[in-house]
């Protein structure tokens, strides 16, 4: 890989995270509401009470002098103070962090699993039940909304059936009498979430690998590879799948970055403590210095999926090089 190249990608990956930063400031301040109402929410409070709480915030500062402020703050590290729950940013943030990586990451694993065997499977059958199958199961998880799915296995798993946790990370009030007792609690409490979010993930990768892995099949060099006698599981794992698997890569580096959105909801609605739960708090209270950290934080890691790929596909598909 030559070296310009590298350069070019992490220049327009720094443009893009520049403008960001940008976008971001302005983004929040357009929203309809006045967070210091929210933080209030007492409407017998005095005018001087609310301008000295909107001075301690800088919210008096014209547009122009609370930009700069937030810009030192990124260079400086210093996201600034939430509103609403009156500490730094960056904790109120990193708190967050490690519920929102348990979810997702083994929401990821589940569905990348399974919808690659799934791909795999009903391009190596095509046109068979299990590939009508297969497909039908793809398309309606994959435009099914986040929100009607989360509620339905609520209303069957929690409510009806009293299997699963309805909401939470953990039971609450409960004393543990050991550390495998929390982490089976826990357990449990992921169950819902983590089903709800591979489902919604399985379609888009087995659809993928797929639609991928037929195109893969029509080339040329798989007829070369089966007119040499080769056995179809041969030619299916050494010369199709590892060609078919390079879209795969894009993708699933991306949702890494992007998943966070539907996260917002699955986590709002089984109460999990994550980032996307504090976005909709965030958001409903207006409070703009959590909800930049949080626009800024997923759009790095987008960004930082999309360079991590452009680098990868540069080193494993030579055409991507040359």
């Amino acid at each position: 890989m030559k070296n310009s190249s590298v350069i070019r990608k992490i220049l327009y990956a720094l443009i893009t995270i520049l403008a960001v930063i940008i976008f971001n400031y302005f983004l929040f301040r357009v929203l309809p509401g006045d967070p210091i109402s929210m933080i209030m929410r007492n409407p017998k409070a005095s005018e001087a009470s609310i301008e000295a709480i909107r001075a301690s915030y800088g919210l008096d500062l014209p547009w122009y002098s609370q930009f700069v402020v937030y810009l030192k703050g990124l260079f400086t590290g210093d996201f600034g103070t939430s509103f609403v729950y009156k500490a730094p940013v960056m904790e109120v943030i990193g708190a967050k962090i490690l519920p929102t990586v348990v979810m997702l990451g083994l929401a990821e694993i589940v569905a990348i699993i399974i919808g690659i065997f799934l791909g795999i499977m009903a391009a190596w059958k095509r046109g068979s039940k299990l590939d009508v199958g297969t497909l039908s199961f793809s398309l309606i998880t994959y435009s099914m909304p986040t929100f009607w799915l989360g509620m339905i296995m609520v209303v069957i798993f929690a409510v009806n059936l009293r299997w699963l946790p309805i909401s939470g990370m953990t039971t609450a009030g409960m004393v543990y009498s050991s550390s495998m007792e929390m982490i089976a609690d826990m357990a449990a409490h992921l169950i819902l979430p983590v089903i709800t979010m591979s489902i919604l993930l399985i379609g888009e990768y087995a659809l993928t690998m797929r639609n991928t892995l037929i195109d893969v099949l029509s080339e040329d060099y798989i007829t070369t590879a089966r007119a040499k006698g080769f056995r179809e599981k041969y030619v299916l794992r050494k010369h199709a799948m590892p060609n078919a698997m390079l879209p795969m890569v894009t993708i699933i580096a991306i949702n890494l970055g992007l998943v966070i959105g539907g996260a917002v909801q699955i986590e709002t609605i089984f109460s999990w403590p994550g980032i996307g739960n504090l976005m909709y708090e965030a958001l409903s209270a207006r409070d703009y210095p959590v909800l930049q950290g949080i626009f800024l934080l997923v759009t790095v890691c987008v960004v930082l999926a999309n360079l991590i790929t452009d680098l990868i596909y540069d080193r494993i598909d030579p055409r991507v090089r040359n």
